[in-house]
């Protein structure tokens, strides 16, 4: 298997380029992001809050919360790049945003973000327990009866990393990687981390005309 991890890694720290803005354009980028966002959510839901959290590697992080019809409170949190690329792209944030909401209101009652782990153990449980099992069986079944190959591996810049890939692909790159502390971002934002390989498989393939 071709292990080019190194320009297909997803490091989550892309914040497009938005920690070199001075303090005051970065203030109004996260008004004008965070009023966006409201203004994409009220379209769909009739009742929708915001918070912003500052995070150390990945800038501002955006918690918008919807309640359904019931009352019951459904949080998802996102990220200033994804939502500067979403507003800018030309498509549809709202249907886009909504459709997180959509997802966790499968369950009823409500889903409030998740704890944070206390420590690295507890961490390390929620990635072993929880995150990784999630995501293997995610990307052999989106790619079934296909053969996909998924697990752990180490990353010299990024430390350990999920790696999945194509072993049917001989030449060229057939293999996408993400940090753990990228996936249990997301997941601590009510995001679904299988979503980060799946994604990025599909860009193998498109890479190598499969799609």
């Amino acid at each position: 298997m071709t292990n080019d991890t190194t320009n297909n890694t997803d490091n989550g720290n892309d914040n497009g380029n938005s920690t070199a803005m001075p303090e005051e354009q970065m203030k109004e980028l996260v008004k004008a992001v965070e009023h966006n966002g409201l203004i994409a959510l009220r379209q769909r839901f009739e009742h929708v809050d915001s918070h912003v959290m500052p995070h150390q590697l990945y800038g501002p992080v955006f918690a918008f919360q919807v309640k359904d019809e019931a009352g019951d409170a459904y949080v998802v949190g996102f990220f200033l790049r994804e939502l500067v690329a979403m507003f800018q792209g030309g498509g549809d944030p709202s249907q886009w945003m909504a459709s997180f909401y959509y997802d966790l209101m499968k369950v009823k009652g409500g889903k409030l973000l998740p704890m944070p782990p206390k420590d690295d153990d507890e961490a390390k449980a929620i990635i072993d327990k929880v995150i990784l099992p999630a995501c293997y069986e995610a990307v052999r079944e989106e790619f079934a009866p296909e053969e996909v190959h998924a697990g752990l591996d180490w990353h010299a810049e990024h430390g350990p990393v999920l790696e999945a890939g194509f072993p049917s692909i001989k030449d060229g790159n057939n293999v996408c990687a993400f940090p753990l502390h990228v996936l249990i971002a997301y997941y601590l934002l009510n995001r679904d981390p299988s979503d980060l390989p799946i994604q990025g498989l599909y860009k193998i393939r498109e890479e190598h005309g499969l799609e």
